[in-house]
């Protein structure tokens, strides 16, 4: 009666891409690592909330390196990263250790930069009061 239509997907070709940029953005509550090409598509991604951290320990220096393990080692893996641009966002305790945890998987860093926000004038200042 009804007949069974089987679709067969095609396998994804993984990239390779030997260069690539790695973001940090360390907040007080949390660190996100995103691994982009040098284009800014995305190839691994992780933070320490993913990696099982709950609470004030998701802002710590420790689960930063955990989470830049995981997605550095998901990089080097899928993709053959083997040398990345540091872009550190925020001021948070990770900073450090998500750059550390790069180099101990023995990923060449090429270069670091702060993209840190810089305070202006601040917001909008209220009304004024009539009386």
């Amino acid at each position: 009666m009804a007949e069974s239509t089987t679709t067969t997907k095609k396998k994804k070709a993984k990239r390779i891409v030997p260069v690539g940029q790695l973001h940090v953005k360390a907040t007080f509550n949390n660190t996100i690592i995103t691994i982009t090409d040098k284009q800014g598509g995305v190839i691994a991604t992780a933070s320490a909330g993913g990696c099982g951290f709950r609470g004030s320990k998701k802002g710590t220096a420790y689960a930063a390196q955990i989470a830049g393990e995981k997605a550095l080692t998901t990089a080097k893996q899928n993709h053959s990263l083997n040398t990345v641009s540091v872009f550190v966002k925020g001021v948070g305790q990770g900073r450090d250790a998500a750059i550390r945890a790069a180099a101990t998987l023995g990923i060449e860093i090429e270069a670091i930069a702060d993209k840190t926000g810089i305070a202006h004038g601040g917001v909008r200042p209220r009304k004024v009061r009539r009386t």
